[in-house]
């Protein structure tokens, strides 16, 4: 694919749509990442990876059946999990390096499933708990079945997820077995990046990571200031002000000390322009 694309654009537009490609905008975050990716090439093996699946569903009519066939197909036959170590990865966060290793992050692995299901017509959506993902089969309102791709696409009780919930110092309540909105997950897939190019010190990452997450309606503020520092570390003294400034007049509002630091860090930047 053309290192000329306007990713962040592309991006932008991706997740404005009605009804949000996954696949399409997972892609364009790989994208970022490296100017070679091709989403097209992600979109096919999404395809292959469902034709595999489809003879494995044949008299599967049951949400139970259903979800088995499915961890025959990615789990054991294509070979879909997740290890400790894929968390300091960047490739565990980049759709086409996940469909290629066929490892990632819970959250990647999630996406796999979900694409897959819905190329076969199975009802299926993304349950975000505190520190992990798992998928959900059937009506959430209903009859649902819980899997977890990071695990080979074992079933997971409710009892067992609140215990992964609990375990990860949360109180548990059934309503974070609901369905999670796109625009949370890809946030959440671009938080990952953030948190692990922070850790790395890898600015040029962060700030790519930074600008996509600004692409998606209902953002935190909290972005603009991350961005501002990050320009600020890259000499835009004036950039990273300007974004410090209007973080402070989102904010002062609610949190005044949080508006006043991001003004008086965005004098400091100023300042280095003398």
């Amino acid at each position: 694919m053309s290192a000329d694309l306007d990713v962040p654009s592309l991006f932008a537009a991706a997740v404005r749509e009605e009804r949000i490609d996954l696949a399409v905008a997972c892609g364009l975050i790989a994208l970022a990442a490296d100017p070679h990716a091709d989403v097209t090439d992600d979109l096919a093996a999404l395809d292959a990876f469902a034709a595999l699946a489809r003879p494995m569903l044949n008299g599967a009519d049951t949400l139970t059946a259903q979800a088995d066939a499915l961890q025959a197909a990615l789990g054991h036959q294509a070979g879909f999990a997740g290890y400790a170590e894929d968390y300091a990865d960047l490739r565990s966060s980049l759709l086409p390096q996940v469909l290629r290793r066929r490892r990632g992050l819970p959250i990647l692995l999630s996406v796999v499933w979900l694409e897959v299901a819905r190329r076969l017509d199975i009802a299926a959506y993304p349950v975000a708990l505190p520190g992990h993902v798992l998928v959900g089969l059937g009506d959430p309102g209903g009859d649902y079945v819980l899997v977890d791709p990071f695990r080979g696409g074992r079933r997971v009780t409710v009892h067992e997820a609140a215990e992964q919930v609990r375990a990860a110092g949360v109180p548990f309540d059934r309503t974070q077995l609901e369905p999670t909105e796109p625009h949370a997950l890809l946030l959440r897939i671009l938080s990952n990046i953030r948190r692990l190019a922070a850790d790395n010190d890898d600015v040029k990452t962060r700030m790519w990571a930074v600008d996509l997450s600004l692409a998606i309606p209902g953002h935190p503020a909290a972005l603009r200031r991350e961005r501002g520092e990050l320009l600020g570390r890259r000499g835009d003294f004036l950039g990273g002000a300007r974004e410090l400034l209007a973080y402070a007049d989102a904010v002062e509002g609610v949190e005044p000390s949080a508006g006043a630091t991001a003004r008086h860090n965005a004098r400091m930047l100023l300042a280095r322009l003398n």
